[in-house]
């Protein structure tokens, strides 16, 4: 087996490998919880599973307050998301941020 063939198989393996890392990403779930208001839940690829809103929070006084805490959930938990996404590629290519 010449080097060009080696080449390919292992770039065949790690695209694998990517690929089986990020679809159990997609299905992992991640909780964030905001100033006790707000606690929501989403998996990977970025579906809401579960939002869960404090009966207090429901107040119409609340309700900035309100939006900025499901805003700040939201987009902590898809830092994190990246965050992991990110890690993954570094760990199976060494880079990590690939644009796939």
């Amino acid at each position: 087996m010449n080097q060009m063939q080696q080449m390919l198989m292992q770039a065949n393996k790690l695209q694998r490998e990517l690929l089986k890392a990020h679809e159990e990403l997609d299905k992992k779930e991640f909780t964030a919880e905001q100033g006790g208001m707000v606690k929501m839940t989403v998996k990977g690829d970025k579906e809401i599973v579960k939002i869960e809103i404090d009966g207090d929070a429901l107040d119409a006084e609340n309700k900035e307050m309100l939006e900025e805490a499901i805003a700040l959930c939201y987009n902590g938990i898809l830092a994190d998301i990246k965050k992991e996404a990110d890690a993954i590629d570094e760990r199976i290519t060494g880079k990590s941020g690939l644009p796939f």
